[in-house]
């Protein structure tokens, strides 16, 4: 009876360690922050937009917000990496890939700084979002270039939106929140979906180590030119799987391939997290993609 006893306790103590094992396994999908890094999950929400950012002030960030069914997983994927506040929501333009789910996620999450450009949408998902903003009693700031989102000198962190310098009613792209973020010697450049068009207004830095790539790979944002001005170690690309647009388009491929930077995309790799400890880097792809809502 005590051989048995002792069997049966090691046997325990295996199925014990083997969960645990495959629960550190899991959660290492989404992130297990060290102290002292920033890191990036760029949100593999098909073929649309959304950035969470773990920064190194235990603080959060949200680049848009995908589709209007992808609310509830973004803010499950938020919480499983043990946060239950963003410090600072943006929404770079009010196109229905990048904000559709942000009303959800104002009307169920707590909520520090909202920051949106001053040009408008007859859509039901900005419509929602201005109720929801309303609804918990929050202020929209005005994302525009010259715009510091954050700014912490002992960290050596900052944040601050370069575009859009002006805004282009006949065209949202053109009006997209582009923003610069650095961490000591690390940078960060999203740039929402504009164009050529607003990416020429930019008369700030905009030389950054990691790219969000504008647009989903489109034709219409990433120009040789501004490759070479970012000059990037990494891009990433959100797009959706065989998307109807053609995206990444394949001279935006040729771009940063003659620039020699590594390239991640959405769509073959899934979420795709970048961790700097404000010099070097570490890219994980793999990482389970936003469900839909059911």
């Amino acid at each position: 009876m005590k051989h048995s006893r002792i069997i049966s306790l090691v046997v325990s103590a295996l199925i014990a360690l083997t969960m645990l094992c495959s629960c550190e396994e899991w959660f290492d999908g989404s992130s297990q922050r060290q102290e002292g890094t920033l890191v990036c999950h760029f949100l593999d929400v098909g073929q649309g937009d959304s950035a969470y950012i773990e920064l190194p002030n235990n603080q959060t960030m949200l680049i848009d917000s995908g589709e209007n069914y992808h609310g509830k997983s973004i803010l499950q994927y938020i919480r499983d990496t043990g946060h239950n506040r963003i410090d600072y929501l943006i929404a770079t333009h009010p196109h229905s890939d990048h904000i559709g789910s942000m009303a959800y996620i104002v009307r169920n999450f707590d909520i520090g700084t909202i920051y949106m450009p001053k040009v408008g949408s007859n859509s039901n998902q900005y419509e929602n979002l201005l109720k929801a903003v309303k609804s918990k009693k929050l202020t929209i700031q005005n994302g525009k270039a010259g715009v510091s989102i954050l700014s912490d000198s002992d960290l050596q962190l900052s944040a601050d939106i370069v575009a859009p310098v002006k805004i282009v009613k006949e065209n949202l792209n053109n009006s997209s929140i582009v923003m610069k973020l650095k961490y000591k010697k690390s940078s960060f450049l999203f740039t929402g979906d504009a164009e050529k068009a607003e990416l020429a207004t930019i008369t700030g830095d905009i030389k950054a180590d990691v790219l969000k790539v504008g647009h989903h790979g489109s034709s219409t944002s990433t120009t040789k030119d501004f490759v070479n001005k970012v000059d990037p170690q990494i891009a990433v690309i959100s797009c959706g799987i065989d998307n109807d647009y053609g995206h990444p388009h394949k001279t935006t491929l040729k771009y940063l391939k003659q620039n020699n930077c590594e390239i991640h995309r959405t769509d073959k790799e899934g979420t795709v997290s970048v961790t700097s400890d404000g010099r070097n880097y570490t890219v994980k792809t793999g990482i389970h993609s936003i469900e839909r809502a059911r």
